[in-house]
C-alpha cells in the first residue's frame, strides 16, 4: 500500500536502479505515516560516513501524541546493507547520478521507502517525455471513443 509518491522524480530523472530500504522512525511517526501524513516531494538522499540519510521528508506530527513528538522535517536514517550502500556510493560518485526517493509504502506492516539511482534529464528529454505522455493519452482517448 503506497502512502506517499514522488511523481516528479520520474519526470526529472532517468530511473536506473531501485532499492527498497527501511526507515529509522521514532515515537509516533509510524502512526502518522500510516495515516498518510507524509510527503517526499522535497526530499533527497545523502550518503554520510557510509550511512544513508533522507533529508527533507515531511512527517506531520501525530495529533494525539505527547509533547515529545519528533520534528516534522528531521533527518532520518535509511536501513540498507553495506553492499547496497557501497554500490550506491560508487554510482553517485560518478557525474550526473543522484539518489532519489520514489515512494513510501507498507510492506508486511513495516514502513519502507523505495529509493532509486537517477540520472538527471535535460530540458529536451523532459519535452520528449511530455510528448510521449500526450500521445499515449490521445491513443487511450481514441480507443475509448471507438469502443
Amino acid at each position: 500500500m503506497i502512502l506517499a509518491n514522488n511523481k516528479k522524480a520520474y519526470f526529472d530523472y532517468f530511473i536506473e536502479d531501485k532499492i527498497e530500504a527501511g526507515i529509522e522512525l521514532v515515537g509516533s511517526e509510524v502512526k502518522s505515516i500510516k495515516a498518510s501524513k507524509v510527503s517526499i516531494k522535497e526530499a533527497f538522499v545523502r550518503i554520510i560516513k557510509d550511512e544513508v540519510y533522507i533529508m527533507g521528508m515531511s512527517v506531520v506530527p501525530w495529533e494525539f501524541g505527547s509533547v515529545y513528538n519528533p520534528e516534522e522535517k528531521r533527518v532520518r536514517k535509511l536501513l540498507l546493507h553495506k553492499k547496497e550502500i557501497k554500490k550506491l556510493h560508487e554510482k553517485v560518485s560518478q557525474k550526473g547520478y543522484t539518489i532519489v526517493p520514489l515512494n513510501v509504502h507498507l510492506s508486511k506492516g513495516y514502513v519502507k521507502i523505495d529509493i532509486a539511482l537517477g540520472r538527471g534529464k535535460k530540458s529536451y528529454d523532459k519535452r520528449e517525455s511530455i510528448a510521449k505522455k500526450d500521445q499515449k493519452r490521445d491513443i487511450e482517448r481514441a480507443m475509448k471513443e471507438r469502443y
